[in-house]
């Protein structure tokens, strides 16, 4: 099995969390706005419980199809209460029902504050104590002046696109909103000209 069979596209910053033993065998998992599960494989492989949500109905089908080849056990009825096409600010899950919660490259499709609250409160609520929290986002940490500010905190990118950019200070505050202790500093990887990307991880305490 090559490299990229075992393990999919994987986010390395989601990688760098199994290298270091926060995601492992018995957690619950979920991959909250998962596309077509890139950064589930390995999960699904190792045979660590994964769940995922995503708006697009048919990225969830590619999971579902997806966990019926690596998961063969999984009866239909278990694939459509695992896999669902949800919104994120209105999680389908008890409260406290996963061990790690990830959203990777999904918050800074907020529309402003309240919708950004609104989907960080949803996945925290799923979150059980002692749980981790991994989230990569687009910031303005490091892009400041390359930005420009079309209201409600969204910004137009040098890339042309435009999204929704906590900075360090907001994001400090919400981890200390939720009673989140940081696992590792902020993260920021400046990508040339295009956006800055920071990795912000929480347990749940």
């Amino acid at each position: 099995m090559t490299v990229s069979e075992e393990f999919g596209d994987i986010d390395i910053y989601v990688f760098d969390q199994l290298q270091k033993g926060r995601i492992r065998q018995g957690d619950r998992v979920l991959d909250a706005g998962c596309g077509s599960g890139r950064n589930v494989v390995y999960m699904m492989r190792a045979g660590i419980e994964v769940w995922a949500v995503d708006a697009n109905p048919l990225a969830v089908d590619e999971v579902r199809a997806l966990a019926a080849r690596l998961i063969p056990g999984l009866t239909p009825a278990q694939l459509t209460q695992r896999f669902r096409p949800a919104s994120i600010e209105d999680l389908p899950f008890p409260s406290a029902h996963f061990s790690v919660v990830m959203a990777s490259a999904v918050l800074h499709f907020a529309a402003n504050d309240e919708a950004f609250d609104a989907m960080l409160g949803s996945l925290w609520r799923v979150l059980a104590p002692g749980g981790l929290f991994f989230s990569r986002l687009a910031t303005s940490i490091g892009v400041e002046s390359r930005i420009e500010p079309v209201g409600d905190r969204r910004y137009r990118l040098p890339d042309g696109s435009t999204r929704y950019l906590p900075d360090e200070s907001m994001l400090m505050d919400r981890s200390t909103r939720l009673g989140g202790q940081l696992l590792d500093p902020l993260k920021t990887t400046l990508v040339q000209n295009q956006r800055a990307m920071t990795t912000w991880v929480l347990k749940k305490v």
